[in-house]
């Protein structure tokens, strides 16, 4: 069976903090007597020796302490995507001009510049994904059909993902974090990434509020099948917007190779570094200024551009939110209710009254997740306004004088 990846060791990891026990020994040797799944769907388990091991290395090293290591047989091969393939020999090909020099120049000229690492993609799959994916025709609209993913303006599409990032301290504890970014496919520009403590549609949907504020709205978000990219108020609030939501084909983990590429990427020159991890907030400031400083503005080995360069040349085709009190309504949650005859409903134990008459009306409240202190009315489709908790003692003033007059 395959080495465990450094995204299997670190939801092990993250686990030891919740596992039984009163010392860290005893939560590891609890963990070790369970079973895991990996990405393949495998079930998989391993002593508390190798758990602890896994957990010093990462205490010493940070994350590169726990990716597995380089296999030493030449035939094998680590995951190299299609796309991820597709994007090396055409930045290979350009380099030869009008030429058309044969698969194995390619191959060796993609070594030699680090377009490829010869221990991630052997020979023989570099022959297979070029026969299966007719990556080398001079119309490469097979290849980019069968890709799926070749964009040709910025925002067409964005890809999105999650990923293990390193332990934060949390009130002098020890909390392990995930990425959540956005990368948009023609440009390969991250529109915006973030680690959090929690992955939890909450915090998608504050990843998701960050990028389109900064970069625009995509006219498709392409996900994976994880139950927060597969949430209601996901699709809801992609509804919202206009935005088409895609999800991968289930374990095809391809299928996202522009994302999973830039987060290779991340793990080799930004985790590998020693970071102050102090805080949740020092990790996501070195990472704004990695990501915007030494990938947003470096070129590009597969656009020979700079991301933010290349995003630039079609800004004039991207439509940005406005920041203001409407658009906000945009991200919030959603549900019904049905109006009393003395014209309020309940929410979260309070009762609450519309701003017009709708009396005995099913309507649509939205509401701030983090807050409630905001609820806005919509009746079939049109905004009716804001609710106001409701002020009983005006009320009954307010009836005793309409009964009397």
């Amino acid at each position: 069976m395959k080495q465990p990846s450094a995204y299997l060791k670190m939801r092990i990891l993250g686990a030891i903090d919740y596992a039984d026990g009163k010392s860290i020994t005893q939560r590891i040797r609890n963990l070790a007597a369970q079973s895991f799944s990996d990405e393949d769907g495998n079930s998989r388990s391993f002593t508390w020796r190798t758990i602890q091991t896994w957990l010093y290395r990462y205490k010493s090293q940070g994350i590169t302490g726990v990716q597995p290591k380089s296999r030493k047989d030449k035939g094998s091969t680590r995951k190299v995507s299609p796309e991820e393939l597709l994007e090396a020999l055409n930045a290979a090909r350009r380099h030869f001009h009008d030429k058309h020099p044969d698969k194995m120049s390619l191959y060796r000229y993609c070594i030699e510049k680090g377009l490829l690492n010869k221990n991630d993609i052997a020979q023989t799959t570099y022959y297979r994904f070029i026969r299966e994916y007719d990556l080398l025709k001079d119309d490469d609209s097979v290849a980019k059909k069968r890709l799926a993913f070749c964009m040709q303006y910025a925002n067409q599409l964005w890809q999105a993902d999650t990923m293990f990032g390193p332990y934060v301290k949390d009130h002098n504890k020890p909390k392990p974090t995930k990425l959540i970014a956005f990368i948009d496919d023609a440009s390969r520009v991250v529109a915006h990434g973030q680690f959090f403590t929690e992955e939890n549609t909450e915090t998608l949907i504050t990843a998701l509020k960050n990028a389109l504020y900064k970069r625009g709205i995509p006219e498709q978000l392409y996900v994976d099948n994880g139950s927060i990219y597969t949430s209601q108020e996901i699709t809801l609030i992609c509804a919202r917007l206009g935005i088409i939501l895609r999800h991968t084909p289930i374990r095809d983990g391809s299928a996202k190779g522009k994302i999973e590429r830039f987060f290779r990427r991340l793990r080799q020159q930004f985790l590998s570094r020693q970071l102050d991890l102090s805080s949740l907030e020092a990790l996501n400031r070195q990472f704004t200024l990695w990501l915007e400083d030494e990938y947003n503005s470096v070129v590009h080995s597969a656009t020979g551009l700079k991301p933010i360069d290349r995003f630039g040349f079609d800004l004039k085709r991207v439509k940005f939110l406005s920041p203001c009190d409407d658009t906000d309504e945009l991200f919030f949650a959603e549900d019904t209710r049905k109006v009393k005859n003395d014209n309020t409903f309940s929410f979260k134990n309070l009762r609450y009254e519309t701003p017009v008459d709708l009396r005995d009306k099913l309507i649509t409240i939205r509401f701030d997740r983090a807050r409630f202190d905001r609820i806005v009315i919509y009746y079939k489709d049109q905004r009716m306004g804001d609710a106001k908790p409701l002020d009983a003692i005006a009320n009954g003033l307010l009836r005793r004088k309409e009964s009397s007059s």
